[in-house]
């Protein structure tokens, strides 16, 4: 006898023994061969206690066939029917020009949300377009003339919140992929670059150092990273810093001033326009250790009240800046002749 979990009872004519009893409603675990595979799953049926017998009604047999597929599915990687709801619904956008969107068959995704399991490669397209807003957001634009402009609206407005949502990450990727092909662990002072620590340490100093500009900034950061170096043989952050006409300035330095938690102010001299750095709201550390924090107090104490030009100039006094060719990555064994300590 198979292991059956009630749902429900109903009292009505059964169809199995055609006499009027209550006619129960149970879940059963089965297992099935699919595409070679053993698939476990949860199917439904109407159960007759006066025979012992099971029935599949027409709704139990759709049901019944889209839980194993999607079994089927679950074990072998790929988007369950339901996931594919979800990330339909995600962009506000129905089956028919969903399948127009991405240039298949009308009723594809019709079909894989009902009976039929994709193949791999439209199961890597929708992972994309489930991670990837902006993606979708360009086969969208392509698509424009296929489906209406109501349909158009509302999928590009769900489509831009997505994307707004995902542009820390963009910009994260982007920076990791600047450092993916740093490889030399002295040029990243034997650190993992670690962004999150990157925010912090600009909160920190933002913080605790008055009108903290881009170029100062960027000095600090460095100062920072190597004097921990100094200290514990290790940077801070993992980022790399190249020798520019003003001083060291982090890889990536573009991004890094976009990212989440970054907060300034945009001030105008004249006309040209600076940037000046402030506390995120609700800032604290969670990430930074008590001597990364240390190296960052003593940074502040002895570089804080010096302006830009003075920081440029004290700058362009390192040794590590000194032997570094221009807008060439500085190593961080210069570190051991750093001016402050």
């Amino acid at each position: 006898m198979k292991i059956m979990n009630k749902i429900k009872s109903e009292r009505r004519l059964c169809l199995i023994c055609m006499e009027e009893h209550e006619v129960d409603t149970v879940e059963v675990t089965e297992t099935e061969i699919f595409k070679n595979e053993d698939v476990s799953f949860t199917a439904t049926y109407e159960y007759c206690s006066n025979t012992d017998e099971y029935l599949e009604t027409e709704e139990m047999i759709k049901a019944n066939s889209l839980a194993m597929k999607d079994a089927y599915r679950g074990k072998v990687g790929l988007l369950t029917s339901a996931e594919i709801v979800v990330l339909r619904g995600k962009y506000d956008v129905s089956q028919k020009d969903f399948s127009e969107i991405l240039d298949w068959g009308r009723a594809t995704i019709t079909r894989y949300e009902n009976h039929q399991v994709q193949d791999r490669a439209h199961d890597d397209v929708l992972r994309k377009i489930d991670y990837d807003p902006k993606w979708f957001l360009e086969m969208l634009k392509r698509a424009k003339e296929r489906i209406t402009d109501k349909a158009f609206i509302k999928s590009y407005h769900k489509a831009s919140e997505q994307y707004k949502k995902k542009q820390n990450q963009y910009l994260m990727d982007s920076i990791q992929a600047i450092y993916a092909d740093i490889e030399d662990e002295e040029l990243t002072g034997r650190a993992v670059l670690n962004l999150n620590k990157v925010v912090e340490m600009i909160n920190y100093l933002a913080s605790r150092v008055t009108n903290l500009h881009k170029v100062k900034l960027m000095k600090m950061l460095w100062y920072s990273d190597s004097l921990h170096y100094k200290r514990e043989g290790r940077a801070i952050s993992g980022l790399a810093y190249s020798a520019l006409p003003m001083g060291a300035v982090p890889e990536g330095y573009e991004q890094i001033v976009l990212l989440d938690g970054v907060k300034y102010d945009t001030v105008w001299y004249g006309e040209n326009v600076g940037y000046r750095f402030k506390t995120s709201p609700g800032f604290e550390i969670r990430e930074l250790t008590r001597s990364e924090v240390e190296a960052l107090d003593d940074v502040i104490q002895q570089l804080g009240n010096l302006n830009t030009d003075e920081i440029v100039h004290k700058m362009h006094g390192e040794e590590a800046y000194k032997c570094t060719d221009s807008n060439c990555l500085i190593p961080f064994s210069f570190a051991e002749r750093l001016t402050i300590d």
